[in-house]
């Protein structure tokens, strides 16, 4: 059955539902990501199962996704997934400073990352519905 699906397209649309209504999220309600941040530094528990479940999340997208060089959606996707699998290990090895590499990168740009995660979703649902 899941050779009669496009699984890129799929997996695309979802994270491209997740970069969207994170976007609004921020963008209606200013300083979540900030917040959400400091409460991950703080709370080392959090920051481990955060952890595991990127870890899993991440393998689980990696693993399902066709490696196809000819398909850049479906290479966007498997790399997407590696990336997620590997920012759960770094977050499970070194949380306190990765968190404190993100809350740097992240500092008052706040909502231009919510801009462009906003724009990510929307590219990343067109694409998986042109294909769909």
């Amino acid at each position: 059955m899941a050779d009669a699906i496009d699984i890129p397209a799929w997996i695309a649309l979802f994270f491209g539902l997740y970069a969207l209504s994170a976007a609004i999220g921020e963008l209606r309600m200013p300083g979540g990501w900030a917040a959400l941040l400091a409460h991950f530094e703080r709370d080392i528990g959090l920051r481990f199962l955060s952890g595991i479940v990127c870890i899993a999340l991440g393998a689980a997208i990696y693993l399902v996704s066709p490696w196809r060089p000819d398909d850049w959606l479906a290479v966007l996707v498997t790399v997407l997934g590696g990336w997620i699998a590997i920012e759960g290990a770094l977050i499970l090895a070194f949380g306190d400073s990765f968190l404190a590499i993100a809350r740097r990168l992240m500092g008052a740009a706040n909502k231009l990352w919510a801009w462009l995660s906003l724009l990510m979703g929307v590219v990343l649902i067109a694409a998986a519905l042109i294909r769909l």
